[in-house]
């Protein structure tokens, strides 16, 4: 492992690790036809796939079955925010689906995280969400949290440290102050990615993939900029440039 604060050693470690496993890429796209064939453009490429709410809401279970049958891995996105037994019955379903990530929201509280926590099985790797990308802190004040966005992620972080988490998802932002008091107990995966030549969209803690990877993120979670992009295969190429590979 490079010495701490040698950025480029830290890229070329990340570069001998496979910086493409790092990157999940979102399927965000409405349909199966659409899905599969984003996964077919990146045979090879890319390996771990997200699927979010649309495309899970449009298509069922199905469309995770689907994708594991192509030999991807699949991040489920459902941020389950419910009561424990609940929460605990869908981890169950997720793990018969053989999913390799699945979300909670952190927010549900410790009992709804320990009872998703000991329903998990085939070594999910569970997250917790902790504040959307999307949210500023005029949004922590509209639901009544007075909070910086920073001490509300580290807040409910610890928490779900605290209750047994894997990891947590995170926006860029918090990685430094997340691996300070964390360090290595947790995996953190991270939205909100965007190259340089990408626009921000409704994101609003944005990083760029290479900030993202020398904060030391585990996971980076890119969806727009690729399946947008006329030639999905081609932003994944600048992506990996963009990181140094």
């Amino acid at each position: 492992m490079p010495a701490k604060g040698d950025v480029t050693g830290f890229l070329d470690f990340v570069g001998m690790t496979k910086a493409a496993e790092k990157i999940i890429v979102a399927l965000d796209v409405p349909t199966k036809t659409e899905a599969l064939e984003l996964v077919e453009k990146l045979r090879g490429q890319i390996s771990f796939f997200k699927i979010g709410l649309q495309l899970y809401t449009g298509e069922g279970p199905e469309i995770v079955r689907a994708v594991s049958s192509t030999g991807s891995k699949v991040f489920l996105d459902l941020k389950l925010h419910d009561i424990p037994n609940t929460v605990a019955r869908a981890v169950e379903s997720a793990g018969r689906l053989g999913v390799q990530m699945l979300t909670i929201h952190l927010s549900g509280g410790s009992e709804m995280i320990r009872a998703a926590i000991e329903a998990r099985a085939n070594n999910i790797l569970l997250l917790g969400v902790t504040v959307l990308t999307s949210s500023t802190e005029e949004t922590l004040r509209e639901i009544g949290v007075h909070d910086k966005v920073d001490d509300q992620v580290l807040r409910l972080a610890k928490l779900g440290v605290d209750a047994g988490i894997d990891g947590v998802v995170a926006s860029p932002h918090e990685i430094k102050p997340l691996r300070r008091d964390f360090d290595n107990k947790i995996k953190i995966v991270v939205p909100g990615v965007r190259p340089t030549w990408s626009a921000a969209g409704d994101q609003r803690r944005t990083m760029t993939p290479r900030e993202s990877i020398e904060a030391r993120a585990d996971y980076l979670v890119i969806g727009r900029p690729v399946t947008a992009h006329p030639d999905p295969r081609k932003a994944v190429e600048k992506i990996l440039d963009e990181i140094g590979r």
